[in-house]
């Protein structure tokens, strides 16, 4: 049990945290010019103006009634932005921006809507004992509902011509190092997935509650993520073309959607293109590829290897060798900083593999955090023990479909506080806007 003084601290922290969750995602926002806010750059996804008010009514649903007894002022709004899209069956939305409403009605709606949570909030935190038994949990899915939003709205705004976003192509000044990539031998050993019990200012996720341990068989993984050069390669040797290194499924997708290449790239007569998020450069040879999860797959059955299974990911960054202690991080138990890699929107777009040597694991397995989420191959599924979350029990539930990988790490626009050895991620293995990247193994 946490001291009074340490429950005062995290009941304060919370709603500075809150506040410094809304000027991310209004970060995220201020990019968009004004004539761009009804566009759609992802068509599975809804238009910009959805996640305008997505954000802040998520708050108001979550809260408001169940925590503080506040009644709905526009119960229309409140309806309309509650809830997105997660296409599964491939189907596309056929709204038109006529009807959605005008931005200043959205952004009235969200001022008045901060400005009760936040009078409220300030009020239940001060006086604890008259509050909602679940406020604290309750407010941690808030922020990083919120969080989570200000890193996928980067993925829709990666798609946004150039021309309707406001911003520089400024880039974190990391020079490129020699690195050479090879396979790491991990010795057998047990992998803790999940989270035992919250203790103190910890939060999870229900898809990450259930701690248990996981035999994990020898195995070597690459020390560094593929690279776009390590890619571009594959696609020489016709990877893209050879249907033997696809699922029928995978294969279909490709044929349907023109896929010929990841998203991020683009040729121009015999040059590659990338797609950075202000602009256009030339390919980026030592940048980690981002794909979609059946590319992942296509890549490693090419060179007779697979993706790691989410163990073996925890293994090789959470593992110690000899029976050593698990670490909290890859690089030990020190809280994520600048040195140990790209993430916490220190940057838009990737940085060099190999950049951030301190952050690397005891295996001597590198970027396993930041710079881009790593696919595994294991389905997403629950823990044993599973209960959904009360106040959200859709979170995770609604995805144990069978359609859903794990990933696992972070991207350059992941919050540090989900950068936890627990939080798990997952996407559709076709959806290919996602900041993910991977590494093979060999069992």
């Amino acid at each position: 049990m946490g001291s009074p003084a340490t429950a005062v601290r995290i009941r304060h922290d919370l709603h500075t945290r809150l506040l410094d969750a809304r000027g991310r995602t209004d970060e995220v926002f201020r990019v968009v010019r004004d004539q761009a806010i009804y566009e759609r750059p992802i068509p599975e996804r809804h238009r910009i103006i959805f996640y305008v008010g997505h954000v802040e009514a998520f708050d108001w649903n979550l809260l408001a009634q169940r925590a503080f007894g506040l009644r709905s002022f526009q119960r229309t709004f409140d309806h309309l932005f509650a809830f997105g899209i997660d296409p599964v069956d491939g189907g596309l939305p056929s709204d038109t921006p006529a009807d959605w409403p005008s931005r200043e009605e959205v952004e009235r709606y969200n001022r008045r809507l901060r400005d009760e949570l936040d009078h409220a909030i300030e009020h239940a935190l001060g006086r604890p004992e008259e509050g909602h038994p679940q406020l604290i949990p309750m407010l941690e899915v808030a922020i990083e509902h919120r969080l989570m939003h200000a890193e996928t709205l980067a993925y829709m705004l990666h798609r946004l011509p150039s021309h309707l976003k406001m911003g520089g192509s400024e880039s974190a000044a990391w020079k490129a190092r020699a690195v050479k990539s090879h396979l790491v031998e991990i010795p057998a050993g047990t992998a803790t997935l999940g989270m035992e019990h919250i203790h103190g200012d910890e939060f999870a996720w229900d898809n990450e509650l259930g701690a248990h341990e996981v035999a994990v068989e020898e195995f070597a993984i690459d020390n560094y993520n593929v690279t776009n050069h390590d890619f571009l390669r594959f696609m020489q040797a016709g990877g893209y073309e050879n249907p033997a290194l696809w699922s029928d499924q995978a294969w279909a997708w490709k044929a349907k959607e023109g896929i010929e290449h990841p998203m991020f790239w683009r040729r121009e007569g015999n040059l590659w293109i990338y797609r950075t998020m202000f602009g256009e450069i030339c390919l980026p040879p030592e940048w980690p590829v981002y794909v979609s999860h059946a590319e992942a797959t296509a890549y490693a059955k090419w060179l007779g290897r697979k993706l790691p299974t989410e163990a073996e990911f925890h293994r090789a960054a959470y593992g110690a060798p000899e029976g050593g202690k698990e670490r909290s991080y890859p690089w030990g138990e020190e809280a994520p900083s600048a040195s140990r890699g790209n993430f916490n929107f220190k940057s838009w777009d990737p940085s060099p593999v190999g950049a951030h040597i301190p952050g690397g694991s005891a295996f001597g397995v590198h970027d396993l955090v930041g710079n881009g989420w790593e696919w595994t191959r294991t389905e997403f599924a629950p823990f044993p023990g599973f209960t959904p979350m009360p106040f959200y029990p859709n979170y995770s539930a609604n995805f144990f479909d069978g359609k859903h990988y794990v990933m696992k790490g972070g991207s350059p626009r992941t919050a540090a506080c989900m950068l936890r050895r627990s939080f798990r991620n997952w996407f559709q293995p076709h959806y290919p806007y996602v900041y993910a990247t991977f590494r093979c193994v060999e069992d």
